[in-house]
């Protein structure tokens, strides 16, 4: 029975077997690796990662397409909102079965990848950005439109909030573009895989101070910082120096990370 993709899921299911083939390449799994496939939809993917993992857990929160992804001897499928995974846990769970990747301390890492569903993409990336010290690497399919976003550069028309959110922890790539006739039925805007991968030395701050910094500078993009960031450096006493001269767009990550260290250490009882 054909299964009729579902709008409140987003459901944009992967049909061009050159594209497949493609991001199962970029991915690169080996047998053992612990990989986790966020919404595997019709296994379109699914299949080329299995055959060279051997084993592969699934998250899917279509009942219908979980139900049918049971039927499949080397699937494991958690039926679920992606958002309510604690991957911390699944990390443990998943390599102490198998040969895992880990880190010299012993820590169990993951292999994420998925085609993510792209009206909730941007909270999934937040929510796998708790969880990223038991992370390898992620390979996402995303509107083409949020991938520059994530990698783009200061001063540019792209850099952005999720620029400066995701750039502090990963080395990120966009490694393939993926047409909208490479799905049924075809999704109205461009897509393409960006490949995730947490930086190993990633510098020591409090990291909801951060989130509230970055977001208080890009409330008002258009305006210059003194306006807005200006203004929360203020109310915090800050006395160190930063430019509030230029806009949100225009300061570079290693920047707000200075500058949320800075603030920091000016206030020793923030929560880290």
């Amino acid at each position: 029975m054909k299964h009729i993709a579902r709008k409140r899921f987003g459901q944009h299911f992967l049909t061009d077997h050159a594209i497949i083939d493609g991001i199962v390449d970029a991915i690169g799994p080996q047998p053992g690796d612990a990989m986790v496939e966020i919404g595997p939809g019709l296994a379109a993917m699914t299949q080329p990662l299995v055959e060279r993992l051997g084993r592969l857990t699934v998250i899917e929160l279509d009942r219908d397409l979980a139900a049918r992804l049971r039927s499949h001897a080397q699937l494991e499928v958690i039926e679920s909102d992606v958002l309510k995974v604690d991957f911390t846990a699944l990390a443990e769970r998943l390599c102490a079965r198998s040969t895992g990747q880990e880190t010299a301390a012993g820590r169990p890492k993951l292999r994420v990848v998925g085609n993510l569903p792209y009206n909730i993409s941007t909270p999934i990336l937040f929510h796998l950005l708790d969880h990223v010290a038991v992370v390898q690497d992620q390979h996402f399919m995303l509107q083409k439109e949020v991938i520059d976003r994530m990698v783009a550069r200061p001063a540019s028309s792209d850099y952005s909030r999720l620029s400066v959110m995701l750039q502090w922890r990963y080395a990120m790539d966009n490694v393939l573009f993926v047409p909208p006739e490479s799905f049924d039925p075809p999704p109205r805007v461009d897509s393409a895989i960006v490949r995730m991968v947490p930086l190993v030395e990633p510098p020591a701050m409090d990291i909801r101070l951060y989130g509230e910094l970055v977001q208080t500078a890009f409330s008002q993009r258009r305006k210059i910082l003194r306006n807005t960031l200006g203004k929360w450096l203020d109310a915090r006493g800050f006395s160190g120096t930063f430019d509030v001269q230029r806009r949100a767009e225009e300061v570079p990550v290693h920047e707000y990370v200075a500058l949320c260290q800075a603030v920091q250490h000016a206030a020793p009882n923030t929560q880290a």
